[in-house]
């Protein structure tokens, strides 16, 4: 199976899940009275979406080059794990804020209605269920390198992590009576500033590599140690470098012995760009431009 349909099935596996999830809570948030269940409800429909996103783009992603891209079409994928991100903040965000506008409400006095028993049942039931899909999708985000398999599996465990929060807040509530029901609240605002610390784990290295970011120092120090380790290259400089989806890209210059042939010199590049390949894998990109050894 190549690494796009298995990238499908792993989110369409999550999707038929996060469906399923989508309609436990929203009737257990219904029938037993629980807002934040209702609220964990609405966060599992933002997974769901950001699995069709995924499904779509890195269909796309997976395309060749062609006329209009001639470095292949990895950035869409690039694409939907900023998409994924944004998805995620806007539901930490509205879960913040919801958690507020409860909390503010308990403090003027105003009662919180006690949940029922479905609803921290249903709560548990999302636990176990997101954590075992996080650890799933993400297990398979590495060996892909996929990265929007791995943010999806981030947003897989950050609905585990609003289920924790409503399962505390239902549970205390049922525990410890109607005067704990701001626990509810309270553990929403907490879950919800730890999803907007992920969100912006995500955020940050797509708008990186959409704008053209450099690889971290320490590839390119790795990168610069293979090309020197070729006989006969020497002073490699102007190392440039880049992500395109989930593939690596270089240019750099390198020096050459000037008495060296046409052919000679070419063979000495050759074997630049097949240690590379071999390195960062045989879809990796590189292309190395020859200067005389002054």
């Amino acid at each position: 199976m190549n690494r796009e349909k298995e990238i499908a099935r792993v989110t369409l596996a999550g999707s038929v899940v996060n469906l399923l999830l989508v309609c436990l809570k929203f009737v257990a948030g219904i029938a037993g009275h629980s807002a934040a269940m209702i609220s964990d409800a609405v966060h599992s429909v933002s997974d769901f979406v950001t699995d069709i996103v995924v499904l779509v783009f890195v269909r796309i992603s997976g395309r060749p080059e062609d006329e209009d891209h001639d470095y292949g079409h990895g950035k869409y994928e690039t694409v939907a794990t900023l998409f994924i991100g944004l998805a995620l903040a806007a539901a930490a965000i509205g879960i913040v804020v919801s958690g507020g506008t409860k909390l503010a409400a308990w403090i003027q006095g105003e009662d919180l209605p006690a949940p029922g028993k479905l609803a921290l049942w249903a709560a548990l039931i999302s636990i176990a269920v997101k954590e075992a899909l996080y650890q799933y999708t993400r297990i398979k985000g590495e060996k892909l390198n996929s990265p929007a398999l791995r943010a999806n599996a981030w947003h897989h465990r950050s609905d585990a992590l609003s289920s924790i929060g409503a399962a505390i807040g239902i549970g205390g509530a049922i525990l410890l009576g109607d005067r704990w029901t701001v626990l509810d609240p309270l553990a929403s605002i907490v879950v919800g500033a730890m999803l907007v610390k992920v969100a912006w784990s995500l955020l940050g290295p797509s708008f990186g590599e959409l704008t053209d970011q450099s690889l971290p120092e320490k590839t390119e120090k790795e990168m610069l140690g293979i090309i020197q380790s070729v006989d006969g290259v020497s002073d490699p400089h102007k190392l440039r470098t880049r992500r395109i989806g989930n593939r690596i890209a270089a240019e750099v210059h390198i020096r050459l012995d000037g008495r060296l042939t046409l052919a000679e010199a070419h063979e000495k590049a050759t074997e630049v760009e097949r240690r590379f390949h071999e390195h960062f894998g045989p879809e990796s990109h590189i292309i190395v431009h020859m200067e005389p050894v002054k």
